[in-house]
C-alpha cells in the first residue's frame, strides 16, 4: 500500500510485474541467514525483523519466504558466451541506503530507515532519489574504483548450468527456493506477503492452505491465506492470487479443492481434480457446510494467448515482440512469425531456435524447445506445474550456434608434489574422470590442479562429485574458474585481486568478503577457505597488470606471498604489488606499512581508495630450510628424523620462549575456536599464557648454535632467539631498538639483511612490548645456520610448531616483494562533489 503521491517515488515494480522488466536475467547468490537491522525486503517491502537473506553480490535483502518471488536481476558479472556489451548501464537497486546518503542530483538526503527509499547503482555507487535518477545518464563508468574493477565484458564463463555461485561457493548453506526442501519434510508453511498467522478457532476469520500448482502440492509447500469465514469465493481467489503475486485477471483462474488422495498422486491426477472447484454460484458459503482447508489455484483453459518473444542476443531495436498463439501454433511456426517482426526475414529460419528460460532467483535455467512442440500446450503445462514459475518464464528466439564446451575446474586438497600424470591417475581413481574430455592443464606443487573439461555434463558431474570426495583422507575443493579476456582490458585498468580470510578478525572477514564483492566484480574476490590463493592467481595469470589485497593476519599474508612465489613464473605480471587489510592479532607487517594495528570497521570503499593511492615499496623475503637429522654433537636421545622442508618468512622467525607462547596460544585456539573472535580477547590469552611461564627457564643458549655468514657467534644467556626482517614485533614493539650502534647498519626491510635479537624470558618480552627496553642485539647478516640440539618450539610469521633436532638454514629468497604502503593522510578538506566518484556505501551489516 502507498499514498498516491508516494507512488511516483517507488522505483522497483511489484513482484507480479518485476520479472517482465528484467533486461538480462542473472541469478542471485544468497548466503546464510542473518540479522539485518533497519533493512527492508525487496519483494514485500516490509522490515527484516527475523533472520533473513542477502545476496552476496548485490544489495538485495529479502525474507526467506520471499526468495521464490525475487527477480533474477543480480549484477551481470561476466559474459556467458553470447553477450558482448560495448557500454554498461547503471544497475539500480532500491532502498537500504545509509541514513546520510545524499542524492547525486539534488544533493538532498535520499536514505531512509522507515521505508525503501532512494536508489544506488551497484557498479559505480551513485545514490539518488528515484525521480532524480531519471535525469542521470544511463551509462555507468564504474565510478572512483573504475581502474580497480575487472570489467564484466572481460570475464567469460562458458557453461550450461554453471553460474557465479559455483565460482564462489557461497550458496552452500543458503535457503533454497520454495519447494526445494528448505522448510523440511513436515510441510511447514511459507507465510504469504502479509505474514498472517493462523487464526484462532474463536476468530471470525479462517486460515487456508493455498498451493500454486502440482509442484507445491507434491512437495507439500503452501502459503497461508487468512480470509473472513463468510468470504465469497471471488474474495478467496483474489487473496490466493495475491499470496503468489499473480497480477493477471482473476477471471482466468479458479480454486480447486485439494483431495487428500492426490497429495501423493501424479500430475494427471492433480490436474484433473476439478470436482472440488469453487464455482461462481458458491459465493454464499454457509458456516454449516464442510469447508476444506487446502486449495490449489488453477488456470482456466485458454483457446489462445498473447505471448512475448524476446530477441535474445540478437542486436535489434525492440525489447520483445508480441504474437498470438493458438492450439495450432508450434515452436517452428512461432519462429517463422517472429523473424520478420525482428527484421530478420531474409535469414534462414532453420538457423534459429526457441529457448525457454526460467528466471529463478537462485538459478536461471535454459531449455531449447523442439520444433514441433505445441506452445499453447506448453504454457498450460507450466501453469499447471506452478503459477509462480509461469510468471518467471520467458521465451527467447536465438541463433543456433555451436558453442564449443570449455570449463576450467580447479581441484584442491590433493597430495602435494606429484606429476601431471600422477594427478590424472589419482583423479581418475577417485572421481572416474573421462580421459577423452578431461585433461590436467596446470599443476601446482601445493596439491592443486586445474582441469580442462570439454563436456558440460562431465564438468557438472565432477564439480558435484568433488564436493563429497576425499583423497587420502583430505576432502577435495572444486571451483569453476571463468576466463579473463585480458586483451579486452582497458589500457588504464589495473584490477585488484582480493583475498579474504573469513576466519580472521572474528566475523569481520566474512562481512568484508561480502562488501568487496559488492564494490568490485565478485570474480576478483576470493575466499581463502575455498582453495586458498591459487585459484585467484590462476585466474589472473594473463592479466598484464594487477595488484593484490590480502585481508587477514600476518600468517595469511605469508600464505599468499608463498603462493605468489610459486606461481610467479606463470604470471604475465610477475611483480604485483601487495596491500594488506590487517585482521589478525599482531598485524606487525600491517603496522609497518601504515595499514594500522587492525581493522576496526572502517568503510570498505575508503579502504579500496587507500589501496589505489598507496605507494609501492620493496620488502625482503627469506627462505628457511628445516633439515632435522642427527648431526655431529647432537644428543642421541632424539625423536625420529623428519624429511627436509622449506618455509618462507616475511616478518620474523622465533626460536624458544617466543615460539612457545605462540604454540600454546595456537593450541588453545584450536581447542575452542569460537572464543577467539576478538583481538582484545586474543591478546588477553597471550598475557595469561605468558604469566604461566614467568618462572620458566631452559637455557636456550645451551641448546642451539648459531653461525652468521659462516662465522660462529657466541650466544649470551637467553631464552629466545628472534630473527627480524621488519621493525615491528609482538604487536608493534621495536625489538631492535632505536639506539645507534656502530657495529650494525640501520635496519631496513629491503636491505637484504636480517637482525638477530635475544630475549631473556617472558618478563623481558613484556618490557619490550611496553617500550621499557629493547632486545639483546646479537648479529646482522644475510645467511644464517642454526643447529638445534633438542626439539625446540619454532614460529615463523605467527605459525608455530615443535622442530626436531637438526639444522635451520636462513637465506634470501630471491626477488624482493613489491608491497603497498598506505600514503600519509592529507589534511581533511571540505566535502567534494562526486562527478564520477562513488559515494561511500554502507559497509558491514550490524
Amino acid at each position: 500500500m502507498s499514498h498516491e503521491k508516494c507512488l511516483r517515488h517507488v522505483k522497483t515494480a511489484c513482484a507480479g510485474v518485476a520479472p517482465s522488466l528484467v533486461r538480462v536475467p542473472v541469478a542471485h547468490c544468497f548466503g546464510p541467514r542473518g540479522l539485518y537491522k533497519r533493512k527492508f525486503c525487496a519483494v514485500c517491502r516490509k522490515g527484516l525483523e527475523a533472520p533473513a537473506l542477502r545476496c552476496e553480490v548485490c544489495e538485495l535483502h529479502i525474507h526467506a519466504d520471499c526468495v521464490p518471488f525475487a527477480c533474477s536481476d543480480c549484477r551481470q558479472c561476466h559474459q556467458d558466451g553470447h553477450h558482448d556489451h560495448d557500454t554498461y548501464h547503471h544497475h539500480w537497486r532500491e532502498g537500504n541506503l545509509p541514513l546520510g546518503a545524499r542524492c547525486e542530483v539534488c544533493r538532498k538526503t535520499c536514505g531512509s530507515s522507515d521505508v525503501l527509499a532512494g536508489v544506488r547503482c551497484e557498479w559505480c555507487g551513485i545514490q539518488a532519489h528515484s525521480l532524480c535518477s531519471a535525469v542521470l545518464a544511463p551509462e555507468c563508468t564504474f565510478g572512483r574504483l573504475r581502474s580497480m574493477v575487472l570489467p564484466p565484458a572481460c570475464v567469460r564463463l562458458l557453461s550450461r548450468n554453471f553460474s557465479k555461485m559455483h565460482c564462489f561457493r557461497i550458496a552452500e548453506t543458503a535457503a533454497l527456493e520454495l519447494g526445494d526442501g528448505d522448510d523440511g519434510v513436515d510441510g511447514s508453511a511459507a507465510l504469504g506477503p502479509g505474514r498472517d498467522m493462523p487464526a484462532t478457532p474463536e476468530s471470525s476469520k479462517q486460515t487456508l492452505k493455498i498451493f500454486d500448482g502440482n509442484d507445491t502440492v507434491r512437495r507439500n509447500h503452501f502459503h497461508l491465506v487468512t480470509v473472513p469465514r463468510l468470504a465469497r469465493s471471488e474474495e478467496v481467489l483474489e487473496a490466493a492470487l495475491r499470496a503468489y503475486y499473480v497480477s493477471e485477471d482473476p477471471g482466468d483462474f479458479e480454486l480447486q479443492e485439494l483431495p487428500l488422495p492426490s497429495l501423493a498422486g501424479d500430475d494427471q491426477t492433480l490436474g484433473k481434480a476439478g470436482s472440488g472447484g469453487l464455482a461462481e454460484e458458491d459465493s454464499g458459503r454457509g458456516s454449516g457446510s464442510h469447508e476444506p482447508e487446502a486449495w490449489v489455484i488453477r488456470a482456466r483453459p485458454r483457446a489462445q494467448e498473447v505471448l512475448k518473444i524476446y530477441p535474445g542476443w540478437l542486436k535489434v531495436g525492440v525489447a520483445y515482440v508480441s504474437i498470438r498463439v493458438t492450439s495450432q501454433s508450434t515452436v517452428r511456426t512461432v519462429v517463422l512469425e517472429v523473424l520478420p517482426l525482428l527484421g530478420r526475414q531474409a535469414e534462414d529460419p532453420e538457423s534459429f531456435q526457441l529457448v525457454e528460460v526460467l528466471m529463478g532467483s537462485r538459478q536461471v535455467q535454459r531449455m531449447v524447445l523442439a520444433d514441433e512442440e505445441p506452445l499453447l500446450e506448453r504454457l498450460w503445462d507450466i501453469r499447471q506445474t506452478s503459477l509462480r514459475q509461469a510468471s518467471q518464464t520467458r521465451f527467447y528466439v536465438v541463433e543456433s550456434r555451436a558453442m564449443a564446451p570449455h570449463v576450467s575446474l580447479f581441484v584442491g586438497g590433493l597430495p602435494p608434489g606429484l606429476s601431471p600424470q600422477e594427478y590424472g591417475d589419482l583423479l581418475h581413481e577417485a572421481m572416474t574422470t573421462k580421459a577423452a574430455t578431461v585433461s590436467v592443464s596446470h599443476v601446482y606443487s601445493q596439491g592443486a590442479v586445474v582441469l580442462d573439461v570439454t563436456c558440460f555434463a562431465e564438468a557438472e558431474r565432477l564439480y558435484m562429485l568433488g564436493r563429497d570426495t576425499a583423497v587420502h583422507g583430505q576432502p577435495l575443493t572444486t571451483l569453476v574458474l571463468p576466463d579473463v579476456l585480458h586483451t579486452k582490458l582497458p589500457s588504464d585498468c589495473c584490477p585488484l585481486l582480493v583475498f579474504v580470510n573469513p576466519k580472521s578478525g572474528g566475523l569481520k572477514g566474512r562481512d568484508l568478503l561480502c562488501s568487496f564483492r559488492k564494490l568490485l566484480n565478485p570474480h576478483q574476490v576470493f575466499d581463502l577457505t575455498n582453495g586458498g590463493p591459487l585459484p585467484g592467481f590462476h585466474l589472473f595469470a594473463q592479466v598484464p597488470c594487477f595488484r593484490v589485497l590480502v585481508c587477514g593476519g600476518d600468517g595469511t599474508v605469508g600464505w599468499v606471498l608463498t603462493a605468489l612465489e610459486e606461481t610467479r613464473h606463470h604470471l604475465a605480471c610477475q611483480e604485483p604489488s601487495v596491500a594488506i587489510l590487517p585482521l589478525g592479532t599482531g598485524n606487525d607487517l600491517g603496522r609497518v606499512l601504515r595499514w594500522g594495528a587492525g581493522y576496526s570497521g572502517e568503510d570498505p570503499f575508503s579502504m579500496l581508495v587507500s589501496v589505489d593511492e598507496a605507494d609501492a615499496v620493496l620488502m625482503d623475503r627469506w627462505t628457511i630450510l628445516l633439515d632435522a637429522h642427527k648431526a655431529a654433537g647432537i644428543d642421541n636421545n632424539v625423536v625420529d628424523a623428519e624429511p627436509p622442508k622449506i618455509v618462507q618468512m616475511s616478518n620474523y622467525c622465533g626460536i624458544g620462549i617466543d615460539a612457545e607462547l605462540s604454540l600454546d596460544f595456537h593450541q588453545a585456539r584450536e581447542e575452542e575456536p569460537g572464543k577467539f573472535t576478538s583481538r582484545f580477547h586474543n591478546k588477553g590469552v597471550y598475557v595469561r599464557v605468558g604469566l604461566q611461564k614467568i618462572s620458566h627457564s631452559r637455557g636456550l643458549h645451551k641448546e642451539i648454535r648459531l653461525q652468521v655468514e659462516q662465522r660462529e657467534v657466541e650466544l649470551p644467556s637467553i631464552e629466545g632467539l628472534i630473527f627480524i626482517n621488519i621493525p615491528s614485533w609482538g604487536s608493534g614493539a621495536d625489538l631492535w631498538g632505536s639506539d645507534s650502534d656502530s657495529r650494525f647498519e640501520k635496519p631496513r626491510m629491503d636491505d637484504g639483511l636480517l637482525e638477530v635479537v635475544g630475549v631473556t624470558g617472558v618478563v623481558h618480552m613484556g618490557q619490550v612490548q611496553g617500550g621499557l627496553r629493547s632486545g639483546i642485539r646479537i648479529a646482522q647478516g644475510s645467511y644464517f645456520r642454526v643447529t638445534l640440539l633438542k626439539a625446540t618450539p619454532v614460529q615463523v610469521d605467527g605459525e608455530p610448531w615443535v622442530q626436531a633436532p637438526g639444522h635451520m638454514i636462513i637465506s634470501a629468497a630471491g626477488p624482493k616483494v613489491h608491497m603497498l604502503r598506505k600514503a600519509k593522510q592529507k589534511p581533511r578538506k571540505a566535502a567534494v562533489t562526486r562527478g564520477d566518484a562513488a559515494p561511500a556505501p554502507e559497509g558491514i551489516a550490524k
